[in-house]
């Protein structure tokens, strides 16, 4: 008899259909800069467990119309405090999320989540995509308001 399998498609794919909150944007000003976000308290849940998981959220992204606005991104990363998601798609839907409002030149997003059982992660996520990473399940960020 097969082992049942403890992670089903299910918990894979949990929270990334969650609908979070618009990030606002304005005007960039200047060309050829970066920006570095610091999120050091950010929390969600774990899918499967349901205990909560803490770690440091960076986003850098070098803008090129628009500029993040921070209070929109704060209320847009609340969203995630009581979701379910893992913390692999926490990094590469926040990433989706910059690249789709924003739009800039370059984005980034690293997420350092604290250990729990004795592990820790570190999840790093780029836009542009990779070229052998497109073709997946998302190959370029949503245009259209409301996630």
């Amino acid at each position: 008899m097969a082992p049942k399998a403890r992670y089903t498609a299910e918990h894979a794919a949990a929270g990334l259909n969650a609908r979070f909150p618009a990030i606002e944007t304005w005007p960039n000003q200047f060309p050829g800069y970066e920006i570095v976000v610091d999120v050091p308290e950010f929390t969600s849940v774990c899918p499967k467990t349901g205990l909560p998981d803490f770690g440091v959220l960076k986003i850098r992204y070098m803008p090129d119309k628009l500029c993040l606005e921070l209070k929109s991104l704060k209320e847009y990363l609340l969203a995630y405090r009581n979701l379910g998601i893992f913390q692999e798609n926490i990094v590469n839907r926040v990433l989706e999320d910059v690249a789709r409002w924003a739009r800039p030149v370059w984005a980034e997003v690293i997420g350092e989540f604290r250990p729990r059982g004795g592990i820790g992660t570190v999840v790093t996520a780029r836009w542009p995509r990779p070229k052998a990473a497109r073709g997946g399940p998302k190959t370029s960020p949503r245009r259209n308001g409301g996630s």
